[in-house]
């Protein structure tokens, strides 16, 4: 056998020495993502116990969410162990802070890289990647992402994109190219921070528009274009962070019509866009007036880097490029290889697949156990905007639950102007597994049912 668990250094019975094993070996990294265990009856000769204390171990380990069992096949080490907990930050116990994408066994992320880096090896060699390329991706990488997107973006051509490292990258470079410090940039009334910390770094001036639970409300917009003249409107029109709000087709088509009518710019933030392929872009219907920000950190993973941003026209194409190059010169040729081999071979469909049925089931498992709380979400999403109790601040109730070993995000963090509303938003694919997630919405649900005064988990 590859692996023998080490019991005597545990206390407790039989079963629970092996599950803490199994628990110290992949924090040390002895056991890795994917790893098959020995089965029932190998595992039970070698240690001496009866087969049902091995069972029982095995069942123990996949509550916990250390194992996966696949029918016919046996025991295996869970692929959605993300994260060891000997990393998570103290007091941290379990981070649904950062809204990132699962990584359920279905995606097959690990072998898939590693076959993927492999293929790249074998037809082209490695050091082929390890100088410097055209900022913005080369002509073929170019080619195969305009294919791959043009199922969303039906206007998109290769040489109306740049492949930036991340939107993060996207919006440091697009705002002051869009506007001078001072100058305002709409956003929804709730935006994701990044495009808040660039505006802050940049100096120019961010004005929130009332949304309502479907997204930014149409009206609202106009007259903020009438009053403030923007010279850009950054919106997330789909699965929007932290509300999940997602904009109807009517309501898409409406918010095109005035950002004709004010003679300005969107910035459309696709992110979650692949989450819900049903809803078509807001670029669809204005392309010659809108920036697409298309990461693939949302729906694959964050650690790509890997970012597409369909410009408007040429001219604004080549500014982009030249913007990337001066401030960071490139994406990371090597991810950017691997990512265009993904879409050229249906790999990053595959993967994407499995992370959208992965957070689909997450939202079921938070629907039933989030059954007596008011929160805000849809099917395919990486996260939820959970209400919480007015009679304290928000900041108050995530620095509680932070005592208890939960991180969630409270709603300043997203607030562009006025009052912050008493709300959080809870990342339900940043757990490591299932398991992690019921028990951190157990401590959730725990917490809010506190009177505010006593407002603890013992």
């Amino acid at each position: 056998m590859d692996w023998i668990p080490t019991i005597s250094e545990f206390s407790g019975p039989t079963y629970r020495r092996i599950v803490d094993a199994i628990e110290a070996d992949v924090g040390s990294g002895r056991l890795v993502r994917g790893q098959q265990l020995p089965t029932h009856r190998a595992l039970a000769k070698t240690l001496g116990v009866d087969l049902t204390t091995i069972t029982r171990a095995y069942g123990e380990a996949r509550r916990r969410g250390l194992l996966d069992a696949r029918v016919g096949r046996g025991s295996f080490v869970s692929e959605t162990t993300a994260r060891r907990v000997v990393d998570m930050p103290h007091p941290v116990a379990i981070d649904l802070s950062m809204n990132v994408p699962p990584h359920p066994l279905e995606a097959q992320l690990e072998e898939r890289i590693l076959q993927g880096l492999e293929t790249l090896r074998r037809t082209f060699g490695l050091t082929a990647f390890l100088n410097y390329q055209p900022p913005g991706g080369s002509e073929p990488e170019l080619e195969v992402a305009a294919t791959w997107m043009r199922s969303r973006v039906q206007h998109v051509r290769a040489d109306r994109i740049v492949i930036f490292p991340g939107t993060q990258a996207i919006l440091f470079n697009l705002l002051p190219y869009l506007a001078r410090p001072g100058e305002v940039v709409l956003t929804e009334a709730l935006t994701y921070p990044g495009i808040k910390a660039a505006a802050a770094r940049t100096g120019i001036r961010l004005a929130g528009v009332t949304m309502d639970e479907e997204g930014i409300l149409p009206d609202a917009l106009a007259k903020a274009c009438h009053d403030l003249k923007p010279k850009a409107i950054y919106l997330i029109p789909t699965l929007h962070n932290p509300t999940t709000a997602t904009l109807s087709s009517e309501r898409r088509a409406a918010i095109a019509r005035i950002i004709v009518a004010a003679n300005t710019i969107l910035i459309e933030d696709d992110a979650y866009g692949l989450l819900n392929p049903s809803a078509s872009p807001i670029a669809n219907l204005i392309p010659e007036r809108t920036y697409l920000a298309a990461t693939l950190s949302k729906c694959i993973t964050p650690a790509l880097r890997v970012a597409f941003l369909v410009t408007p026209n040429a001219s604004a194409r080549h500014e982009m490029r030249g913007c990337l190059q001066s401030a960071m010169q490139m994406a990371a040729p090597l991810m950017v290889a691997l990512v265009t081999h993904w879409l050229e071979t249906g790999v990053a469909d595959r993967i994407i697949a499995a992370i959208r049925n992965e957070a689909s089931g997450r939202q079921q498992l938070a629907q039933r156990t989030l059954k007596e709380l008011q929160f805000f979400t849809k099917k395919t999403a990486h996260h939820l905007w959970l209400r919480l109790p007015a009679e304290c601040e928000a900041s108050e109730i995530t620095a509680n639950l932070l005592r208890n070993g939960l991180a969630v995000i409270g709603s300043e963090a997203f607030t562009v102007n006025g009052r912050a509303p008493h709300a959080a938003r809870v990342s339900l694919g940043a757990a490591r597994n299932r398991a992690e997630l019921t028990h951190a919405l157990q401590i959730l649900v725990r917490t809010l049912r506190q009177p505010a005064s006593i407002r603890q988990i013992v």
